[in-house]
This record gives C-alpha cells, structure tokens and sequence, in this order.
C-alpha cells in the first residue's frame, strides 16, 4: 500500500492505543480494554484499518461517524455485541442514501477511540486520524461537529440484541441528546451510534486534529516508562504538556446511575506535597471538576486524568476504587473547545455549575 497517506494499525499498536486513549478520556469514554481485544481478534483475522490525516481525502468525500452511547459502569455489567456501531451507520447510509469514505471517531476517550476502528474493519474503510472532542464528554451536542454546525442530525442507534432506531428529523442537538439517552436506557443503558454523514471539508474545518497519532503516542511513552522503570507520572506529564495537580489516597467514591449517565464524586486525601489537603472530582461519566482544598483548580473543558501513582495506569470513573493511590494530571484542551461559543456548551455551566468561571490551564507552548 506504498503511496497511500497514513499507516496501517497494527496489533502492537493496541496496547498504547488503548492505554492512551484511556488517559485522554478523561475517566468517560468506557474502559478500553474489551475494544482493544475484539480490535485485536479483528486484525489477527485478516482486517486492515489504515488511519489517515485529514488531507487525505477530497472535499466532497463523506465521513461518518460512530460512538458507544451509555453509562461508563455498564460497558462493565453488558459486554456490547461489536457489531452495534456497524449496524447503525448502515442504517444511517440506508436513510441518507450516502455511503462513507471514512469514519471517525465521535470522541478519542477510552472505548471510543476504538470503535470506529471495529466499525471500519467491519466494513472496510479508512479511519480519520482527529475526533470530535480531543477527549470524552458525556452528550452528543458536546462534539465540535456539533459546536461548530453541522448541517444535518440524522442519527441511529444500534443495540446489542437487534434493534435499531433512526432519527431522521429532530430540532436540536440538544433534543437529539435526549431523545437518543431516552432510547439508550431504554436498550439498557448502552448502544452504539452513528451521526449523520459529514464533508471531509467540513470536518478538516472542525475536528480535533491528529488525535489518535497521540493516543498511541501516549500510551507508548507510559509503557516505555514502566520497561525503564522511570517515574510514568513524570514522563506522562511531559509527554502531554500537562501539569500535575494532585497526589492523595482515595478514601470515598459515590456513583449512581441517572438518566443514562453515571454521576457521583471522588475524595482524595493528599499524599507527598499534598499531604494535609483534600481534593475533590466531580464526575458524570467524565471527570468535570478538580477542586483542591476546596479551590477548583481543573475544570471542563479542560482535561482531568486519574492515574495509579505507580504504575501510570489510566483509572477511568467506574474503576475507582476505595485505597487506590492517585495522580491527577490537568491538560489543556484544545483551542477548538476553549472558544465562547464551545464553552456555552461544555464549559462549567453547561454542567451545572455556574459559580465557576473557566479558567483555562497554560498551554506547553504558551
């Protein structure tokens, strides 16, 4: 396939996918783990999946896009079929009467930086090397594509026992939202969903740009670290340009599942430089607020990533768990998601808290 622009996903490549895209999910996302290996089987049985940058396509190509839809916690107690996003882009396809050159991700967060690569492989297509988050969030009106107006809100749903659902015409992306939670609870409580087609130029205008490149990149530099034995924290931080902002034994988690989303808080008390210091992360499905000592500190969209102290290993919300020993690293979002009109719709209000003025991190470069 020499001449072609990308490069094949290999098998070697799923572990540091897997493990990066957990990191950039935020704790959302879904636990990677059970993609990468239905990934791995798909690949050791011939599939070929080339991820491709966005100037690899013309203009008036389509893309599609695909994601699992649910509550974190129940990709945990119902194992998805596989075949969910498949069956709800043909469905899309089959409404619209457009067939996809590419998929894309929705968001490269956890589960969902690898279920575009199932549903190409399932179908024989090209994956865009971007997304539409640059990390998780928890609703469907929070991608880019969304932020930034696309044009159509077509949209399928797929679960895992058969049933699939169109919406052909809805008046928002917000009612679209709802309208899909209404019909994920209803399959039980996770489905897979595929948008409406969009342009590749307006997806090259939109998405968050080469993020399944530095998913993998990531994840390699904390597998890397652990064969050196390095500090993984340390050389994570690095990597991503982010800061470290808490160290602490987690001594409480409460979740509970509403409305499709898994909603609840962690408790840290502070270990190192933190010791004598509390913090506190709001969570639903992703984590949305750090606050330490009771000053937010971190905020969406800003990224907040939970790792093992010792090992690095991402520790997405639903596997929080009583005496875990934690580092919480903040990124910074893209510039994508830090405009006004993107945090109306994923900044701290739109998540309930309005007492809160996004304040963005520095970013590495600045």
């Amino acid at each position: 396939m020499s001449g072609e622009k990308g490069f094949l996903l290999t098998e070697g490549d799923l572990p540091a996918l897997s493990i990066g895209a957990a990191l950039l999910g935020t704790g959302g996302g879904g636990n990677p783990y059970v993609g990468m290996l239905r990934t791995r089987e798909l690949l050791r049985k011939g599939a070929q999946v080339r991820i491709i940058p966005l100037d690899a396509l013309p203009d008036d190509a389509w893309v599609g896009r695909v994601g699992s839809i649910g509550a974190p916690i129940i990709g945990i107690e119902k194992i998805s079929e596989g075949g969910e996003c498949h069956r709800a882009m043909l469905a899309v396809e089959e409404a619209s009467g457009i067939r996809m050159a590419a998929l894309i991700a929705a968001e490269i967060g956890g589960a969902n930086a690898m279920v575009p690569v199932i549903t190409a492989a399932m179908a024989g297509l090209p994956v865009i090397d971007g997304d539409g988050m640059g990390r998780a969030f928890p609703e469907i009106q929070m991608t880019t594509f969304s932020i930034y107006g696309e044009a159509s809100l077509l949209s399928a749903l797929a679960d895992d026992k058969g049933n699939v659902v169109v919406f052909r015409k809805v008046t928002s992306a917000l009612m679209l939202e709802r309208l899909m939670r209404t019909a994920t609870v209803a399959m039980g409580a996770g489905a897979g969903a595929a948008g409406a087609p969009l342009s590749m130029e307006f997806i090259r205008r939109t998405a968050i740009p080469g993020t399944v490149t530095q998913a993998i990149e990531i994840g390699a530099t904390v597998l890397q670290a652990r064969a050196k034995r390095q500090d993984v924290v340390e050389k994570v931080v690095e990597k991503t340009g982010g800061g470290l902002f808490f160290t602490g034994k987690l001594v409480d988690v409460r979740r509970e599942l509403t409305g499709g989303f898994m909603r609840g808080h962690a408790l840290l008390s502070g270990m190192g430089d933190w010791a004598g210091s509390e913090a506190r992360i709001a969570i639903q499905n992703e984590n949305l607020v750090l606050w330490v000592d009771g000053e937010p500190k971190v905020m969406v969209p800003d990224l907040i990533m939970n790792l093992e102290q010792e090992t690095g290993e991402p520790i997405t919300t639903e596997m929080l768990r009583f005496g875990q020993r934690v580092s919480v690293i903040g990124l910074p979002a893209h510039s994508l998601m830090k405009t006004p009109r993107a945090l109306e719709v994923v900044g701290p209000k739109a998540f309930g808290y309005p007492e809160i003025l996004f304040t963005p991190l520095a970013d590495a470069a600045a």
